[in-house]
């Protein structure tokens, strides 16, 4: 909004936005709109938003030069708006959940140095054995967000132990992929509960972590019923910085998906899985360096022939509980442990001395 003229010629301010009592549900609202001012009548024309998962514990994010404006003290958060030379910041923290920082300002370089100088202070440094995993979740009031976190990624050679041999062969070839040696979009993991399937591509992520950005989809079944929420995710988000060629794949983990990519799914999931097919392979994933990867507890005999067949998939890995011989290496004793074989939970639970049942069948669709 540019400023307007008098009948006299001079120049008059442009007249703030007007807005409504009835637009704002709480004091933090209220610091949202007052944050708009500035950019919405052309003071202050460049703004930008960082997420930060994690805060460094005691991190300024307000600097000390900039003056408060207001502060609101709400249940789950905390806003705050202040304002210095040339620029707008608004912060929000929320409990255990990092923060979103907003800059507005005259131009790109007073507001970039503002918001840079407030992230590298505030981040939290990253730990060792850890990586950036992405965490995508459809909010109602501003679309698909990704939350971007650092979480443990233990290295493959270290939990190999964990796998019956079969398995622990198949997920050799999976980690030692490059992206000169990708043959499929799609990648299956079966198997009971408590047998390690998130624990290896959390592996996966540190084996691929020079060429794969990993993120995580926390809401599948929203995924696939929005067509707008997919599109978003298709393109993505970077972790590179800004310009940079995006040259990465990205992997995506959708967890607990028995009612996607059953023999039945089309019937009872309607357009979901013939959407996750066209992620993978069809018009949505082209030009797209996306591999979806799939975690179930359905046996890959029941699952619909659409997502099994040749081609499609860059592995199909069934993991199932240790053989009796395994679990007895692994454990160091026989004691307790089932003639059947046991789970790698189970293991954990008899080194732990809680007591276990043995590896027991159990409901297909169970949680993971």
């Amino acid at each position: 909004m540019s400023p307007t003229l008098a009948p006299d010629g001079a120049a008059r301010p442009a007249p703030l936005p007007v807005f409504q009592y009835d637009d704002v549900d709480s004091p933090g609202d209220v610091i949202d709109t007052l944050l708009l001012t500035d950019f919405v009548t052309g003071r202050q024309p460049w703004a930008r938003t960082v997420r930060l998962a994690k805060v460094r514990p005691g991190a300024a994010l307000v600097p000390e030069r900039a003056t408060a404006i207001r502060t609101a003290v709400e249940r789950t958060r905390v806003a705050r708006l202040a304002t210095g030379d040339g620029w707008t910041l608004r912060v929000v923290t929320w409990r255990g959940r990092g923060a979103e920082v907003t800059v507005t300002a005259v131009d790109e370089a007073t507001g970039a140095a503002v918001l840079d100088e407030i992230v590298t202070a505030s981040a939290e440094p990253a730990r060792p054995g850890t990586a950036p995993i992405g965490f995508w979740h459809q909010d109602q009031r501003r679309g698909a967000q990704r939350d971007n976190r650092r979480i443990d990624t233990p290295p493959w050679s270290v939990i190999r132990p964990n796998y019956p041999a079969e398995a622990a062969a198949t997920l050799d070839a999976l980690m030692a992929t490059t992206p000169e040696t990708v043959t499929g979009r799609l990648l299956l993991m079966h198997g009971p509960p408590g047998t390690g399937k998130t624990t290896a591509l959390r592996a996966l992520a540190h084996e691929w972590r020079a060429w794969c950005q990993v993120d995580c989809v926390l809401d599948p079944e929203t995924l696939f019923g929005d067509p707008s929420y997919l599109a978003e995710v298709a393109v993505g988000e970077d972790d590179g910085e800004e310009g940079e060629e995006r040259t990465r794949w990205r992997l995506l983990i959708l967890e607990d998906c028995d009612e996607l990519i059953r023999g039945d799914a089309r019937a009872t999931a309607g357009q979901a899985l013939s959407r996750l097919l066209n992620l993978t392979d069809g018009l949505l994933g082209q030009g797209r360096r996306v591999l979806v990867a799939v975690t179930t507890n359905e046996d890959l005999a029941r699952l619909h022939p659409a997502v099994t067949r040749p081609g499609r998939c860059l592995a199909r890995i069934e993991v199932g509980p240790l053989s009796h011989a395994e679990a007895v290496d692994w454990l160091g004793a026989r004691a307790g442990v089932p003639a059947q074989g046991a789970t790698l939970a189970e293991l954990y639970a008899l080194r732990a001395g809680t007591a276990t049942a043995g590896a027991v069948p159990v409901e297909i669709g169970g949680y993971l």
